[in-house]
């Protein structure tokens, strides 16, 4: 069976460290190590991780070294998460956000987790990435938080 690729924003390698997030994203990457899934991060991650706990940074570093594809910056995510601002999915105080969808989508992501409710997992926002994401191109992208993803089976 082919493995998913999932794209995971700065917020699921945080959540490993926050009481109301941790079991299901260190659940997602213990998924990760077994080989489950594919992990997909970008260059954002790789900046907006520098500010965090060093724990963070441990977890990022030993991640993004061992199992992750890393995505890095390109005229093409540029374009995408342009688009998503100019149609009105996200404000371009949210432009960050806006390049995490865009990233996983030009990467070819089946999915990205997130533990952002705001600007990421909210079902508004989905609609616009997903018509934004079919006009540009680009497949709908499964946009969900680790705690849909995990295998509670296993």
């Amino acid at each position: 069976m082919k493995k998913l690729r999932v794209y995971a924003d700065t917020s699921v390698f945080g959540g490993c460290f926050d009481e109301e997030f941790a079991e299901a994203s260190r659940r997602f990457f213990g998924e990760v190590r077994a080989g489950r899934f594919e992990l997909i991060v970008s260059a954002i991650v790789a900046i907006e991780i520098v500010g965090a706990p060093q724990q963070v940074r441990d977890l990022f570093g030993e991640l993004r070294r061992d199992h992750a594809q890393i995505v890095e910056p390109s005229a093409e995510i540029g374009r995408l998460r342009d688009a998503y601002v100019e149609k009105g999915v996200v404000g371009r105080s949210s432009i960050r956000d806006a390049e995490h969808i865009a990233a996983a989508s030009v990467a070819g992501a089946d999915a990205i987790v997130s533990w952002n409710f705001r600007d990421i997992v909210n079902w508004r926002r989905i609609r616009g990435y997903h018509g934004v994401n079919l006009i540009e191109g680009y497949g709908a992208l499964a946009i969900h938080t680790p705690a849909e993803v995990v295998d509670y089976e296993a």
